[in-house]
């Protein structure tokens, strides 16, 4: 079922952008007046197309299907973050934008559905000055990583980031038997603790959140974040012993620039997903 799933990703453009369900021709932007419950400056224009653009990217690469959700930090006001309203990441328009501030609430009367797991976002951000977009997923690869004691570890160059391995938030340490949602800002900052200063950690039995100073390397950790597990995963299935990344291996990538910062692969993207 992966291995489908895995060849429709890599036929997305056909597939997506003209596909007979026509999900990806949803405009970015809507007719009429934007019914955004933020009011951003200029500054934070391009920011909430790239955000939409974001959302698009991240379902065509099946990181997100109905559920799952991308944030990115307010430009002008820099306690406060956009996310969309409660909607799947694919058909999200800059009309279905709000702005939040870091304890969930929406900065102007908004009667739409938010997010239950907002709180993720909010409490990143209060957390981590450094980091100015966040996704949340349920990508099936990283499910097996935060469930058994088979770490996530660095198989090629784009997975870099990943490093020596990434932290695993177990829910129950902060909230005992819960419903697995981080859905109050007692498990948002519980979250953002077991994250502490690293790219990503797993969510067991739930999920990932990925973090990055941009929306392009965000997305792009999401992206190579998933591959990643999934090349482990086959690797380990191969049998023998595995080749990682050595830790310096690694650095190195980094102190290069981490692949660039994801520019190249962010134009493509982005191109993909808001064509028509």
């Amino acid at each position: 079922m992966r291995s489908d799933s895995r060849v429709t990703r890599r036929n997305f453009v056909t597939r997506a952008t003209f596909g007979a369900a026509g999900a990806w021709l949803v405009p970015i932007r809507t007719t009429g007046a934007q019914q955004t419950g933020s009011a951003p400056g200029t500054g934070d224009a391009q920011l909430l197309e790239d955000l939409v653009a974001a959302n698009r990217i991240l379902a065509q690469h099946s990181i997100v299907d109905a559920w799952g959700h991308v944030s990115v930090r307010s430009r002008q006001v820099t306690n406060r973050y956009f996310l969309s309203r409660s909607l799947a990441p694919a058909i999200v328009t800059l009309a279905d934008i709000i702005e939040f501030d870091l304890d969930g609430n929406a900065t102007r009367p908004d009667a739409r559905s938010f997010y239950l797991e907002r709180f993720i976002h909010g409490e990143i951000y209060r957390a981590r000055p450094d980091v100015n977009a966040v996704v949340h997923c349920h990508a099936p690869s990283l499910i097996p990583f935060g469930v058994s004691t088979v770490p996530l570890r660095p198989l090629y160059h784009l997975a870099a980031f990943i490093g020596g391995g990434l932290p695993v938030f177990e829910i129950r340490e902060s909230g005992g038997m819960t419903d697995m949602l981080v859905n109050d800002r007692g498990r948002g900052r519980a979250l953002a603790l077991a994250l502490g200063s690293r790219p990503a950690a797993l969510m067991r039995g739930h999920g990932a959140v990925i973090v990055g100073s941009s929306l392009p390397i965000a997305v792009g950790r999401s992206i190579y974040l998933d591959l990643n597990a999934t090349l482990q995963t086959t690797a380990i299935a191969l049998g023998g012993p595995i080749r990682y990344l050595d830790p310096q291996e690694a650095g190195n990538v980094m102190a290069a620039g981490e692949n660039g910062g994801y520019a190249r692969g962010w134009e493509l993207w982005k191109q993909q997903a808001t064509s028509k």
